[in-house]
């Protein structure tokens, strides 16, 4: 099992570090209303191995799976997807996007602007922004949060495969 989980975790965690990187130049063009979209498709392309993985985990099992067993190796190789997109997300944030936090606020005092919030609602959302931008220069703070993206669209893809893949290992006609 250990080895599938790696496989697969590691692969997709590939997919989702390939993609990431890919889109960094086009960070501006994208802007961060389609960014979001963005990288939750590249999320959902990398967690497409979760499915992968487990199916070949069943298939080498001898071709049946109980969904218990299923939910935990797809667990296992969404935690490694998530672990690679914590690290990557900490490589670029620090190494390539010194002023991603600058760009936000602009953008989150822009949007509330044209949502007709008033000066003193800006300065609030304003001060609250900057704090919490100071927060996240910490890493272990950057980190948890950090882990809240992937984290449930893998659970999403667990749940999911293990529904799909799982069976029971008994009789079917209710008498186990």
């Amino acid at each position: 099992m250990q080895r599938i989980v790696l496989t697969f975790g590691l692969i997709g965690g590939g997919v989702l570090a390939v993609l990431m990187f890919a889109t960094l130049p086009f960070q501006d063009q994208i802007g961060f209303d389609r960014g979001a979209l963005v990288g939750y498709t590249t999320m959902v392309l990398a967690f497409l191995m979760v499915y992968v993985g487990v199916r070949s985990y069943r298939d080498t099992a001898g071709g049946a799976i109980t969904f218990g067993r299923a939910f935990q190796v797809g667990l296992l190789i969404s935690l490694v997807i998530t672990a690679c997109y914590v690290a990557v997300w900490q490589v670029m944030y620090y190494g390539f996007m010194p002023d991603f936090f600058d760009k936000y606020i602009a953008f989150a005092l822009e949007k509330a602007r044209q949502g007709g919030a008033s000066e003193a609602d800006l300065a609030r959302q304003a001060k609250d922004l900057r704090d919490f931008a100071v927060m996240y220069q910490n890493p272990l703070v950057n980190i948890a949060f950090s882990l809240l993206e992937p984290l449930p669209v893998g659970l999403v893809f667990t749940l999911v495969t293990a529904g799909v893949l799982g069976r029971r290992t008994g009789p079917r006609d209710g008498s186990a």
